[in-house]
């Protein structure tokens, strides 16, 4: 048994929670991971996992040992690619996390030329409206949008945002633009929802920030859905500028009321304080910040 392998596997189980999902991963069957995890455990002298029919689950002794592994094969890999021709060429993979649609139109556009720098290097994009911890969700990167809190992650700002309240040409030639506020109550309005609870928008009148609660027949907690509905004529929404930047700019989309767009809201990739970041990692960072700073992104 290769000790640092069969940790490896140990902490992307744990990250995974599934031997058929790291043995996809690591290109071996699923036999060949637990194999692995078996001798790890009878080398520690302890069990780490917990195997039934339908999960695994991690013992108190393999979540302990986790966190020393997670620590172990990070340093590693930085050890690893600050020497030779590693530090030329950067490989393995980096886990990002951010929200669907912003991966979709803001990161996957990006990835052709990132792949054409570094072609040794894989990214395992996974998306939720949440926002993601990387620490407890195994990932190297996550993107966060809004004003950051967690002071136990490092950031890296990308860019900032307008909010813009907008609607397609057809609807406003049914229903008219409004050119105030209090106009907003006769309109139809696209929401976004957290659980059942619609989201308030962010809107500036004069000096002072006011929420507005949307009201209308589409409400979703997916901007895809979002950016759909506002396609296909449904309403007015309050959306972030890239969401449909390219529509806006062609004037397949309007923005409405621009005296009332909130200040601009930034987003930043965040990955855990305190680790050292392996050279992929980092590669990767300095990527999509530089990427960030073009205007058209």
């Amino acid at each position: 048994m290769d000790r640092l392998d069969a940790i490896r596997l140990f902490v992307r189980l744990v990250e995974c929670g599934s031997f058929s999902a790291v043995g996809r991963e690591e290109g071996i069957g699923q036999p060949a991971v637990s194999k692995q995890i078996v001798a790890l455990e009878r080398y520690l002298g302890a069990q780490l996992v917990l195997r039934t029919s339908r999960q695994v689950a991690i013992t108190d002794a393999g979540q302990a040992f986790y966190d020393s592994a997670r620590q172990l094969v990070d340093e590693f890999d930085a050890l690893e690619s600050s020497v030779g021709a590693r530090q030329q060429s950067p490989r393995g993979l980096v886990r990002l996390s951010t929200a669907p649609a912003h991966g979709r139109l803001c990161i996957t556009p990006l990835l052709p030329e990132f792949f054409r720098r570094y072609p040794d290097v894989a990214i395992e994009l996974s998306t939720s409206e949440r926002p993601v911890d990387p620490v407890g969700e195994g990932v190297d990167l996550a993107i966060r949008h809004g004003r950051l809190v967690d002071s136990s992650l490092t950031a890296r700002k990308l860019s900032e945002t307008d909010f813009v309240l907008v609607a397609s040409p057809g609807y406003l030639a049914a229903k008219g633009a409004p050119t105030r506020l209090s106009e907003l109550d006769a309109h139809t309005c696209i929401a976004f929802a957290k659980g059942r609870e619609r989201s308030p928008w962010s809107l500036k009148v004069g000096r002072e920030t006011v929420s507005y609660i949307p009201h209308g027949s589409v409400i979703t907690g997916d901007a895809e859905h979002i950016r759909a509905a506002v396609l296909c004529g449904l309403g007015i929404a309050q959306a972030p500028f890239w969401l449909l930047a390219e529509e806006i700019r062609s004037g397949e989309v309007k923005v409405l009321l621009p005296g009332l767009q909130p200040e601009k809201v930034p987003s930043h990739v965040v990955y855990p304080a305190g680790r050292r970041v392996p050279m992929r990692v980092r590669v990767f960072i300095e990527y999509l910040v530089s990427a960030f700073e073009r205007p058209e992104v």
